[in-house]
């Protein structure tokens, strides 16, 4: 018994899936216009679209929604991840839809193929590129 405990002690996740979970995560926290929780996973020199939104930016963004209670539909496809050096790239799909709360069906739904670039800062892994575009 004490080598089951020992043993499940020793597990670690490992760095993809602690970049899933951060990306999980995230959408939870955007899903619930939570902009400290998205922040979270967001490197301070975070750059988005090769310049078009930067961290503050997103910030922004992030409070307009929280202050206006947007309700925003967020849904991450399969997350994939490859090593490059010490750090990450994770692809993914990024369903967004919007709508009123009392709405059957969403107003509006967009849905992008993204690619973020993850770094490793202190214990965790954060976000310090994404780029973005519609999928058609």
């Amino acid at each position: 018994m004490l080598a089951c405990v020992a043993l499940g002690a020793c597990h670690r996740t490992t760095d993809e899936q602690q970049v899933r979970e951060a990306i999980a995560t995230a959408a939870a926290a955007a899903r619930g216009n939570d902009a400290d929780g998205v922040l979270t996973a967001v490197s301070e020199d975070f750059v988005g679209n090769d310049g078009d939104l930067d961290r503050h930016g997103l910030q922004q963004m992030l409070a307009l929604r929280a202050f206006r209670h947007d309700s925003t539909g967020v849904l991450i496809g399969p997350v994939s991840v490859e090593r490059r050096g010490d750090r990450l790239i994770a692809a993914f799909t990024l369903t967004l839809t919007g709508g009123g709360p009392d709405s059957l069906l969403p107003d509006q739904a967009d849905v992008y193929e993204m690619t973020t670039a993850w770094r490793r800062e202190g214990r965790h892994w954060r976000c310090y590129g994404a780029s973005w575009k519609p999928l058609r």
